[in-house]
């Protein structure tokens, strides 16, 4: 059994200090403020202060620290990825891949139903983000793979490990209402439908949203219509909308500080954090790939120059200077929002724990300290810089 002491602990909807938790066969047993009775063999972990928070969750990233998934579609790169966010605080994540052939699709798919079978509480699945959007929107996404489904390429893609799919970004006003229920019935009831890439109006994005399958957006303001005063656009229907749940790049690039506010403002608990990032650094590793091919654009790094050391993060942009995708992990969105959008550190932690675990599904597993559920668990000292991971209650960094 493992005890960790003196620690300032996340309850999901505050702290408690000096608080002990108890660990054991992987999962959480007891929190307490009390002195429990413990014995020799017990493994003691004294966080002097510091907080235990869940482990964080992202359910949107491409690639890890140098291998990216759509170029090398494999076990190897899934492992990669993980391994690269882990060491950042993430114990959940869903490797993600861009617009595609079809092929690159399947193969990535399998590659993470190999690994979700190694560890399914840190691989559950994959998020597929396209090919099926609107191209006035795709924005970094190849034009030589965004398109409508080929006749029969729905049936081929949830034919294998359609389990695994955990979701799939589209954007709703290109398929018709025959592919729509289609999708609706080949997908797995893992599968969640997420509208992004879209530049529907208002109408069409409500009216995809109460069909009641599509229970979520993907990275709100951006790759989709905008909010105006006469037209709302896909940004109001997810604003005005009762229950849908949409994520949010947290980089201070994707959303400026005032943008996050707003969201937050307005979404509450139905707004979750994802990374989008292409590739990312970990503490004292080396910076991420600096420059490579996405599609038919040249993408290169560009640091982040507010901030010292281990917290400059930074982002891609191609060779126009436009914004290709973030360099940075769910550690990096929790600070932006906290440091820069000024949000209480408990709401923001729910957005990279709780709310993504449910959006997964798993809810009743990940994403809480609290009786039996995982012992993924991460040390943050005061300035939310990682200190320790657990993993199933093992020490993992």
């Amino acid at each position: 059994m493992n005890r960790f002491i003196n620690a300032t602990v996340f309850t999901g909807s505050g702290w408690l200090t000096n608080a002990t938790v108890l660990t054991d066969n992987g999962r959480i047993q007891e929190i307490t403020t009390a002195k429990p009775a413990g014995n020799e063999a017990d493994t003691v972990v004294d966080l002097n202060g510091d907080y235990l928070v869940p482990g964080l969750i992202d359910l949107q990233l491409y690639g890890g620290n140098d291998q990216f998934l759509n170029d090398t579609p494999t076990p190897e790169t899934v492992r990669h990825i993980y391994d690269t966010h882990l060491r950042n605080g993430t114990t959940t994540l869903l490797p993600t891949i861009n617009s595609t052939s079809l092929d690159v699709m399947l193969r990535a798919t399998a590659a993470v139903q190999t690994v979700r079978t190694e560890n399914p509480f840190g691989v559950p699945g994959i998020h597929i983000e396209g090919p099926y959007f609107n191209p006035i929107k795709r924005g970094a996404h190849s034009a030589a793979y965004v398109r409508t489904p080929a006749e029969g390429e729905l049936e081929t893609l949830f034919s294998q490990n359609a389990d695994a799919i955990r979701i799939l970004t589209l954007a709703p006003e290109i398929l018709t209402q025959e592919q729509l229920a289609l999708l609706n019935r080949l997908k797995h009831p893992n599968t969640r439908l997420s509208l992004g890439h879209s530049n529907a109006t208002y109408q069409q994005a409500t009216d995809a949203l109460n069909t009641g399958f599509i229970p979520l957006g993907t990275h709100l303001y951006n790759a989709m219509r905008g909010y105006e005063s006469r037209e709302p656009g896909v940004v109001g229907a997810l604003f005005d909308h009762p229950t849908v749940r949409v994520s949010l790049v947290a980089d201070g690039y994707h959303c400026y500080p005032p943008t996050i506010r707003i969201a937050h403002r307005i979404l509450g608990d139905r707004l979750f954090l994802i990374s989008d990032a292409l590739f990312t650094r970990y503490p004292g590793g080396p910076p991420p790939r600096a420059k490579f091919s996405l599609g038919e654009f040249v993408v290169h790094y560009e640091p982040d120059t507010d901030g010292p050391g281990e917290s400059a993060r930074g982002r891609y942009v191609n060779d126009a200077d436009n914004l290709a995708g973030s360099a940075l992990s769910i550690i990096d969105c929790v600070r932006v929002c906290v440091e820069k959008a000024g949000l209480p550190l408990v709401d923001v932690l729910r957005k990279a724990t709780e709310i993504p675990a449910d959006v997964i599904g798993m809810g009743d597993k990940l994403g809480r300290i609290a009786p039996d559920y995982v012992a993924n668990l991460v040390r943050l000292d005061q300035t939310l810089t990682v200190k320790n991971v657990w993993v199933s209650g093992e020490i993992a960094v």
